[in-house]
């Protein structure tokens, strides 16, 4: 019996480890041009780190709300529509290529992370973004060039 509660225990503790996306924030690749670029982290957070952000994700929302900035009661509930509305978008944006980009939209904040030719196409990316209804903010965290240092958490 102790060893089965060990086990559990032991799973249990494995998987508060394991980087997931717990709060199904949009997150998706929408180029892959550059072989070399790591695939960033993104919303994939561990149970601990999700634990910390749960209060201010919740905060967040409500004082959104309260102000009268949105019309939503939590900003997070705009984030589905975003990523689609950021998808199309960027699809027809040249700037996208070349590139190997990935975006996460939290809090109606959009994250482009990756890997781009040059700096103007990140600048140009990044307006893009937040020119879309409802994205309250945009940021380009992407390497430039190749071998350049990488400004996000990548995969392990």
């Amino acid at each position: 019996m102790k060893a089965l509660l060990a086990a559990l225990l032991l799973a249990g503790a494995a998987d508060d480890e394991r980087l997931l996306n717990r709060f199904d924030d949009p997150f998706e690749a929408v180029s892959a041009d550059i072989a070399d670029c790591p695939e960033p982290r993104g919303p994939r957070i561990t149970a601990a780190e999700a634990r910390v952000q749960a209060h201010h994700r919740a905060e967040r929302g409500t004082t959104c709300w309260l102000a009268g900035r949105c019309s939503e009661p939590n900003a997070y509930r705009f984030d589905a529509a975003i990523a689609a509305t950021l998808r199309e978008a960027l699809r027809d944006t040249p700037a996208l290529h070349p590139s190997s980009l990935w975006f996460t939209v939290q809090g109606r904040i959009v994250y482009l992370e990756g890997c781009v030719d040059g700096a103007a196409q990140a600048v140009a990316l990044e307006v893009r973004a937040r020119g879309l209804p409802d994205v309250q903010q945009a940021l380009a965290l992407v390497r430039v060039g190749p071998g350049g240092p990488l400004p996000y958490r990548r995969m392990p």
